[in-house]
Parts: C-alpha cells; sequence; structure tokens
C-alpha cells in the first residue's frame, strides 16, 4: 500500500447550539489587559467563527485526508488552525507521497526530523493530524479499532468529567448546570474561571463563589476542578487554595503559562491542591522535562497537539514511569479514547468530554463519540472512527498554497 495523495477538506455547514452554549468563556493569559478582559464569550467565540448571528450558525471544520492506492482514506481533524495545514502541504506531504502508510514510526520521525524549528508549536499540530490519519489507515485496513493496535482495551469505561467551557457563571445558572450534570451520571466536573490577580477582591470574591456554589449543587463527592489557562500566578493560585479549602478543588488546572515549569514546580511542593497541566507542552522530550522537575500532579497532553497518536503512547508510557496519571486534554474524544483505552486506569483515571465544544468539532463526523451515564466505552469502528457524514456538508473546497 502506498501514499497517492494529501488533501485538506474545509467543510461547511450549518449548526443550531443550544441556548446555554457559548454565554461566557475560559480566563486568558490576555486578560491583564482591561481591553482583552472586557471580551465577553458570545463576543470572542464569534471572533474565532464558532458562532454567528441567527438561528443557526455557520460552521466550518477542516480535516485532512491521507489517500492511498488501495482506497483507503485515513483522515484527521478538524484542525483548530490555517497554519497546521500550510505545514501539512508544504513540509509535510513531500515527505508521504509514495510512501508505506503503516511505517507510523519511520514517518513521524522523518517529519520530526525534517523541521528543527518546528519542535513546538503548529508544525508539531500538523505532524500530529498526519499520524493520526495514518493510523487510521492502519486501522481501517486491519479492521479493528486503532485502541486494539494500541493494545487495549485495557479498561471497560472510563468516566467522563465533564468540562464546561462557555457555559454561564451565573451562580443560579452554575446550580441548575452541574445539577444536570450529577443527573446525568457524571462524577466530575470542570470550570473555567474568569478572574485573576488583576482583578482584585471583588474577583476572589467571584471564584470562591463559583465553586461553592458547584459543591452545593454537585455534592459531597463530585471532583471539583477549575482552570484558569495560564491566567493565574504563583501567588493568587496559593492563595485561592487557601480560600477555597472548605469546597475540597480536586486540581487546579495551568494555573501558570506553560513556559514556567519552576513555578508549576514550586505549586505542587507548596499547593494542596493537585496541580495540572501540560496541554500546551510538545513531544515526550517537553514532558520528560516537566515530570523530571516534579511540575504536575496531572499531565494533560493533548494527542493532537503534541505529535499524535504514535507520540501519546510514549508519553503515556512515561507517566507509568514517573507513577503520574495522563488525562489527555480533549480536543478529539475519538482520538482521546483509543489512546486512554489502551492504558491502565492509574495512567488514565478519567476522560474530558469538552461538552460544548463536543457538537461544533463532531458536526461533520458519522459517528460522534460522547459519554453515556457519564462514562466512555471502549471504540468498537475500524480506525479511528472520523469519517464524516456528507449529508451535513452543505459547501466545501480543497484548501491549497502551492
Amino acid at each position: 500500500m502506498k501514499i497517492t495523495d494529501v488533501r485538506i477538506r474545509e467543510l461547511t455547514g450549518s449548526i443550531h447550539y443550544p441556548d446555554d452554549h457559548f454565554q461566557e468563556r475560559q480566563r486568558s493569559p490576555m486578560d491583564i489587559y482591561p481591553e482583552a478582559k472586557a471580551r465577553g464569550g458570545r463576543e470572542l467565540y464569534k471572533a474565532w467563527n464558532f458562532i454567528s448571528e441567527g438561528d443557526s450558525s455557520l460552521v466550518k471544520s477542516v480535516f485532512v485526508e491521507i489517500h492511498t492506492d488501495a482506497g483507503i482514506t485515513g483522515i484527521a481533524g478538524p484542525i483548530n488552525w490555517t497554519i497546521p495545514c500550510v505545514y501539512i502541504e508544504a513540509q509535510l506531504k513531500p515527505l508521504l507521497m509514495g510512501r508505506d502508510p503503516f511505517a507510523t514510526e519511520l514517518l513521524w520521525d522523518q517529519m520530526y526530523r525534517s523541521a528543527p524549528h518546528g519542535r513546538k508549536g503548529f508544525h508539531m499540530h500538523a505532524i500530529s493530524y498526519v499520524d493520526v490519519a495514518l493510523w487510521d489507515i492502519k486501522g481501517k485496513a486491519l479492521g479493528l479499532p486503532v485502541s486494539h493496535l494500541l493494545g487495549g482495551p485495557v479498561q471497560q469505561k472510563i468516566p467522563a468529567y465533564a468540562s464546561t467551557v462557555g457555559f454561564s457563571l451565573e451562580p443560579e445558572k452554575v446550580f441548575e448546570k452541574v445539577t444536570q450534570l450529577r443527573a446525568q451520571g457524571y462524577t466530575a466536573t470542570k470550570w473555567f474561571v474568569r478572574e485573576g490577580p488583576t482583578d482584585g477582591p471583588e474577583g476572589e470574591r467571584k471564584n470562591v463563589e463559583l465553586i461553592k456554589t458547584i459543591r452545593e449543587a454537585g455534592g459531597p463527592d463530585m471532583k471539583i476542578m477549575l482552570d484558569s489557562w495560564s491566567g493565574w500566578d504563583v501567588p493568587y493560585t496559593l492563595r485561592m487554595a487557601r480560600l477555597m479549602e472548605e469546597y475540597d478543588p480536586y486540581w487546579f488546572e495551568e494555573p501558570v503559562r506553560t513556559d514556567l515549569p519552576q513555578s508549576y514546580a514550586r505549586l505542587r511542593r507548596d499547593c494542596p491542591v493537585n496541580i495540572a497541566g501540560g496541554e500546551h507542552e510538545f513531544t515526550r522530550w517537553g514532558t520528560k522535562q516537566m515530570m523530571d522537575m516534579e511540575a504536575c500532579d496531572i499531565y494533560q497532553m493533548d494527542p493532537l497537539w503534541t505529535g499524535g497518536l504514535s507520540e501519546m503512547v510514549k508519553i503515556c508510557t512515561l507517566g507509568s514511569v514517573y507513577d503520574v496519571p495522563v488525562i489527555p486534554h480533549g480536543t478529539s474524544q475519538h482520538v482521546n479514547a483509543h489512546v486512554s483505552f489502551a492504558q491502565n486506569a492509574a495512567v488514565v483515571p478519567m476522560m474530558e468530554d469538552l461538552i460544548p465544544f463536543r457538537l461544533m468539532t463532531q458536526h461533520f463526523l458519522a459517528a460522534p463519540l460522547a459519554p453515556v451515564d457519564g462514562f466512555f466505552t471502549p471504540p468498537t469502528t475500524p480506525g479511528v472512527g472520523l469519517d464524516l457524514d456528507e449529508s451535513k456538508i452543505e459547501s466545501e473546497r480543497i484548501l491549497s498554497w502551492a
């Protein structure tokens, strides 16, 4: 079998979001600037082209397809940004044409070595999507889910945690949403704070009110995680831990920027709340540096960013060596499921269900993936499971910068 083409398809369709989607947004590192902090959820997500005006919203998704002479096509996506697509066509496609798609280790190594200036960032995103599409070919050719090819399934079900970016942070709406999540079987939930060090005592009170409301609605046994998306600092995180102690937060996620591993390490040492992070780190080498520094209690590399399925399996192996859990960041539940079900519960104890974004990122998929009664179950579709429902495509174009 040989690779005959690499295509990048931009698909356009219409989507109907529930009223509670995209009411709020996560804190951003930019929020130290008042003009950035003032931008609300719907304003931001309109600027990102996630939502538009009217009863339905325009949805655009970009997928990479790798075609073979055997008639098997590997698919990966949606791709979050345009820049990885440029890398795929300009730098990676020439390395792939005419090659054996089963040679995932060889192709990964050559893609990585071809770009000494692309060890992090969008070039690694590009490699990640290509790697997922290659594994999709392999699974389809063998008639097996990729998780089986990776050694699974090891677990029969994995708890999902409800990730709530975009939902309102008004206390009464938070209480209502958490009550709904609990009734749906979720035993853990993550909420995205809007307040940080530049927002003064009022911001601190809002953060505390948020976790107080979640605890009251979720009950004493629900795990509660807070994500500040690199928007806090060390003193503020320690202060939040003190103020929130009675509400028992399970982890603080990305309290500081990824390029401050020494600050992560200090927090892991001094903060009574678990520290989670790593979604913006890349490859096994970046992960090893974080683990050597004992930077986090929970590591959250994203398979579609850090290097693909091939690299994420190696990162999970590192997690088992360092005796720390790896809970992949939830850009793609399909991809995460294949990695996660090839690991035991000590390495991957939970999976993220990024609820508001799930509807958008899976809109064009023939077989969307969601938890049932609060749990994910092992994938059964051959390959990765990202085949497209052509009936949902209203228009499309092939992207090219050649």
